[in-house]
């Protein structure tokens, strides 16, 4: 009785694909032999357009809860049985459903390793950048736990990117602000001290002039670690410049809260000893 139950859910499962395979070979091509071949034909069929108007409307976004577990389970060798269930996933109409892979793609590319996540992870990455703050927001969290998996020239090809989280759907989204400077100051350990200065320098400028207090403050340790690590760096003129730059930005700024935010800075350097004391004077 079982077996004929499981052929029965197995010939059920109607997998709508966009792929130029035939019936025969796009079957073949999500045969595995972890877990029961009519288990994983069900769990595909979650993102059937009919199965979310008949069965449930969440069903989607609970597909792609599961996703990271299941490709987990089935490993690597066998993420050619997922890869057109997640790219359906990642352009579902839902933010909800964008929403979920966005806040999981660091732990799938663990899973899948460097050269799959190249290939199949990171042009979704792209996509989920120019997103709903909604959908970007859950890359932003986890932004250091994906780049930190990409080799150092695609790496370095966010640099030109990371702008763009500045600007929100709503300027009163301070948290998205907040994130990116916890993120920035992740960041400093994976590039060089030339891409810190050229790339996150006005981004933490910027963010130190923030409207909002509790921005400000993580800016401030922002930048007091952007000194420390450019103090280390075989470069000396760039802690130089960069020192040079807040005295001439916020220490004489005519604005009575630049000022402030130089002392912020000054008082953030010495208690996380980022300088020696002579440097610092």
């Amino acid at each position: 009785n079982m077996d004929s139950t499981l052929h029965y859910i197995h010939n059920d499962s109607d997998l709508s694909t966009n792929s130029s395979f035939s019936p025969d070979e796009e079957r073949k091509s999500k045969v595995q032999d972890v877990v029961p071949q009519a288990l994983l034909d069900q769990y595909l069929s979650m993102t059937d357009p009919s199965r979310a108007q008949t069965v449930d409307t969440e069903i989607a976004k609970h597909c792609a809860y599961s996703l990271p577990g299941v490709a987990l389970t089935l490993g690597r060798q066998n993420w050619h049985c997922l890869k057109d269930t997640y790219e359906t996933l990642a352009s579902d109409m839902q933010w909800k459903v964008r929403r979920t892979l966005a806040f999981s793609i660091h732990e799938l590319a663990v899973i899948l390793g460097d050269q799959l996540t190249a290939g199949d992870l990171v042009p979704v990455f792209n996509g989920f950048l120019k997103d709903l703050d909604e959908v970007r927001i859950g890359v932003l969290k986890h932004l250091h736990d994906f780049l930190k998996l990409l080799h150092l020239d695609k790496r370095r090809e966010y640099l030109y990117q990371l702008q763009e989280f500045l600007v929100t759907d709503n300027s009163r989204n301070w948290r998205f602000r907040a994130e990116l400077a916890e993120q920035l100051i992740l960041l400093l350990d994976l590039y060089s001290a030339r891409d810190i200065y050229d790339y996150l320098r006005p981004i933490a400028f910027s963010l130190c002039a923030d409207k909002v207090s509790s921005v400000r403050w993580i800016s401030y340790k922002l930048v007091s670690e952007m000194v420390k690590k450019l103090y280390m760096a075989s470069t000396s003129t760039f802690v130089v410049d960069l020192m040079n730059e807040l005295v001439e930005k916020f220490c004489r700024c005519r604005k009575w809260s630049g000022r402030q935010t130089f002392v912020f800075i000054c008082q953030t350097i010495s208690e996380d000893d980022c300088l020696p004391m002579d440097q610092f004077a």
